[in-house]
């Protein structure tokens, strides 16, 4: 607006003193903005794009392709477009980004009438998450600079990355006893000192399952039923919240955490036993449902800066798998587990007063810690002193953290065991140590 009013104070001052050569350049300077003008608009409106992903669900290691093909729908030809997939900065910093890139996302080029180009690269996964891929940007420009507009073509899509999963060398985290006080669902041993009723007698039964009073009184031969009592399964406890997982040693032991949980997932299908998964984390897919994508940004930094996620989260409500068992539903963790993000919401102490009422007591109770306090470590002694089998694992690269952080777990009577890194992850399940 500035610039107008000073070319049209200079074009008055021009006439009034009848510089006819400046009258001229005024001209020519006006018209080449008018038409600078004019073919940015045509040039950035006449184009279209489409993108082609070769999956949309990838485990860590695989190699996704993606394919922009860009179309000039117009017959002129365009002077310079800058074209660009946004992948968001969250994706890719760190010293090991999660998807490394390869091929041609960003290209400056030149388009014919009705010419059609192609941008391909890939994207190796390097570790779980939920990804965004796009939106496609396009800029475009006059020859003289005095124009810039820019499009975004088309919306994002998301890839999803399972978190990788190590193979575990034996499962130890059952009832450390065959005879318990816990009543179950899943009827894998009885309990012969708990009778729960009596039935019909059937071949086979053994003579001290034989209920002789009710034999007696009814006529006919009676069994026991016993109650059963030994504990099928767990219930994943992940505590995600990003004040137990220092910076510095991001993404790593936060990644670290997800791991052991998918690897005793996986074990526990294995086993055709039952599973489940509580969490405090932000649901990555929760997070774009409620904020949205909003492409209508001015500039195309602000355009960039859109692609990534937001920081905070006000979201109160846990993630929560029901305790079930089945290959869907051994899925359906693995794919909490990869849209997991770190949050700011509910702590420890606030997921088990929020989540006691949904955990199931024929499954164990495993809790993946990274900082445990004494409200930590008391919660999790209240559920013990509730009826349920709690184990932790704590995850702690030093075995002076981990003596620290697991003494007042210890105090509370729960069995623990050390997550030190990757390779701990295979016998996890086997060690555990319990104050006696």
């Amino acid at each position: 607006m500035r610039w107008l009013i000073a070319g049209l104070l200079l074009f008055i001052l021009a006439v009034t003193l009848n510089l006819n050569l400046l009258v001229y350049a005024i001209y020519a300077i006006v018209l080449i903005l008018l038409f600078s003008r004019l073919a940015t608009l045509n040039w950035a409106c006449s184009v279209k794009s489409s993108r082609a992903i070769s999956a949309t669900t990838a485990n860590v290691g695989d190699q996704v392709t993606v394919q922009i093909k860009v179309t000039n729908q117009s017959k002129w030809p365009i002077a310079w477009m800058l074209v660009e997939d946004l992948i968001p900065p969250s994706s890719l910093s760190s010293h090991t980004p999660a998807l490394k890139l390869s091929g041609k996302r960003i290209d400056l080029c030149q388009f014919k009438g009705r010419e059609k180009k192609r941008l391909i690269y890939q994207m190796t996964c390097q570790r779980r998450g939920y990804h965004q891929i796009g939106p496609t940007l396009v800029e475009t420009g006059d020859m003289f600079g005095f124009n810039r507009r820019f499009r975004i073509l088309t919306e994002p899509e998301y890839l999803l990355v399972y978190p990788r999963i190590v193979p575990l060398t034996g499962y130890g985290i059952e009832s450390h006893r065959p005879i318990g006080e816990v009543i179950m669902t899943n009827r894998l041993f009885e309990d012969p000192t708990r009778i729960a009723g009596v039935r019909d007698y059937q071949p086979g039964d053994p003579f001290n399952r034989i209920h002789w009073r009710t034999t007696a009184s009814s006529g006919t031969l009676q069994s026991k039923l016993y109650e059963p009592s030994s504990l099928a399964g767990a219930t994943l406890l992940v505590d995600f919240h990003e004040t137990s997982f220092p910076p510095q040693n991001e993404p790593v032991r936060s990644e670290l955490v997800v791991t052991a949980a998918a690897s005793i997932a996986a074990a526990l299908n294995e086993m055709g036993q039952q599973a489940g998964l509580i969490s405090n984390a932000r649901d990555a897919v929760d997070r774009i449902r409620r904020e949205g994508w909003q492409g209508d940004e001015r500039t195309r930094e602000q355009a960039q800066g859109a692609a990534n996620m937001h920081r905070s989260s006000n979201r109160i409500r846990p993630l929560i798998v029901p305790t079930r068992k089945g290959p869907h539903q051994h899925l359906k963790i693995l794919q909490t587990l990869a849209r997991m993000e770190l949050t700011d919401s509910l702590t420890l102490p606030q997921l088990v007063l929020e989540t006691s009422n949904r955990l199931p007591r024929d499954a164990t109770v495993v809790a993946v810690l990274s900082q445990i306090n004494l409200e930590n470590a008391i919660a999790l002694g209240g559920l013990k002193r509730q009826g349920f089998s709690v184990m932790a694992i704590v995850n702690a690269y030093s075995d002076e953290s981990f003596a620290q952080i697991s003494r007042p777990l210890l105090s509370q009577g729960i069995s623990v065991a050390h997550l030190k890194d990757e390779a701990s992850i295979r016998g996890i399940c086997e060690k555990t140590m319990l104050l006696k």
